[in-house]
């Protein structure tokens, strides 16, 4: 079976070169071995290394011999312990009013867009993960009318708010940090805009919780402290705002989560179909979030600080070489357009040769335009390893595969 034309980038990557779509024989620290070569892992989204802490490791043991491997009921029938214990801490974490968990970022995406949309508009920030997208053209099969509105765009977005009809909700579906550019949203600005159209605002913030967080004089870094999410990051309250967001990124665990009113909170419990039918996440993710929490509070901002210093290394040795990066906020997703007329299986080509293992960004995926890698920096890093990187992407840019500015 032949790929589609729109796919072919795709196809053609995972056909030729050994660094994607690849099988990882072993695991040492950010390193990682396929076949039998190693390479350090810079596609990796365990942003505070917890997927390689022992103590949280060590924390699954005791609950498994509890709870069994998977505690299979769906939510509405039975929930460990386990789960309201991550709802409180996880409330008291973010400043919000109540919390919800579900197995995925996706799966509530696909749950509950549809569900607040209810035959009304859904205005979708054109940057917006692709999973929000797919949520959005499912709740218009059933009936909400979808309208894209360029990214940050604030007087488009006014503007179609002004026009929509009178009745039926509003939903305006944006990211927090975004998960190509890592770059943050006019958060205060689309709150302004929703409340002046009685909008609710529904935030992916996937790569942000446990990544950025309150503001303090105390701070570790930029990144803030407590790494409580884009909305504790940007001073603003959970008012007309609905936050998403993921423990498979920074606390490396499968479980995703609503920061959202109790009384949505109940209604979803009987209308949302993960919480209604699915399988809950196991037992493992559900013991590694709660010795997460325990970490993030005894050592989390150190993590974040020694995050934050690796990244700014990678982004000024990137801007020293005069290379471009859609990234200006200094979170650890370092995106690199390629070069006009190189391909992306030339670049998979040099990583290899390098060492380093990234994330490809090929079209469908993104617009043409934006072709090119992602770099992840987590906490697990060291500073051999972006001394790695580094010498590679000097290499890249002698070889003109990279764009430059201008």
């Amino acid at each position: 079976m032949t790929s589609t034309p729109h796919l072919a980038d795709l196809a053609r990557l995972s056909s030729s070169s050994p660094i994607y779509d690849a099988v990882i024989e072993e695991v040492r620290g950010r390193h990682i071995r396929i076949g039998d070569r190693w390479l350090v892992d810079f596609a990796s989204c365990n942003y505070l290394g917890f997927d390689l802490d022992p103590e949280i490791m060590a924390s699954i043991g005791e609950q498994v011999r509890r709870w069994g491997t998977h505690p299979s009921w769906s939510r509405l029938l039975g929930n460990p312990r386990l789960y309201p214990r991550i709802e409180e801490r996880l409330a008291a974490l973010l400043g919000a009013p109540d919390t919800l968990v579900l197995p995925t970022v996706t799966l509530i995406h696909m749950a509950v867009v549809p569900l607040l949309a209810d035959g009304g508009t859904v205005f979708l920030d054109s940057r917006a993960h692709k999973t929000i997208y797919d949520a959005a053209r499912y709740a218009q099969g059933l009936g909400a009318t979808l309208r894209p509105f360029r990214s940050g765009d604030l007087q488009q977005l006014d503007e179609l708010l002004g026009s929509a009809p009178a009745t039926g909700p509003r939903l305006v579906c944006i990211d927090g940090v975004n998960s190509m550019t890592g770059n943050l949203p006019d958060l205060e600005g689309h709150l302004r805009i929703c409340r002046q159209h009685g909008a609710l605002l529904y935030v992916d913030d996937a790569h942000g919780f446990g990544v950025i967080g309150e503001r303090r004089e105390d701070e570790s870094s930029p990144y803030g402290s407590r790494g409580n999410a884009v909305v504790a990051h940007l001073g603003q309250s959970y008012d007309d705002l609905i936050l998403v967001g993921g423990f498979s990124k920074a606390y490396s665990s499968m479980l995703a989560f609503l920061a959202l009113p109790t009384a949505l909170k109940e209604q979803l419990k009987l209308t949302a179909p993960p919480y209604l039918y699915s399988g809950p996440s196991p037992t493992a993710s559900l013991a590694t979030v709660l010795a997460g929490f325990d970490v993030n509070e005894a050592r989390g901002d150190a993590l974040r600080a020694h995050l934050h210093r690796l990244t700014a290394r990678v982004l000024d040795h990137v801007h020293a070489r005069g290379l471009t990066t859609p990234n200006t906020t200094g979170t650890p997703i370092v995106e690199l357009p390629l070069a006009p007329g190189r391909d992306l299986g030339e670049i998979a080509d040099a990583l290899w040769r390098h060492g380093i293992y990234v994330t490809f960004a090929a079209h469908p995926l993104v617009p043409l335009a934006e072709v090119g890698i992602r770099l992840q920096l987590t906490a697990a890093h060291t500073d051999a390893d972006v001394d790695q990187l580094v010498a590679a992407l000097d290499g890249l840019a002698e070889e003109e595969f990279l764009r430059r500015v201008g």
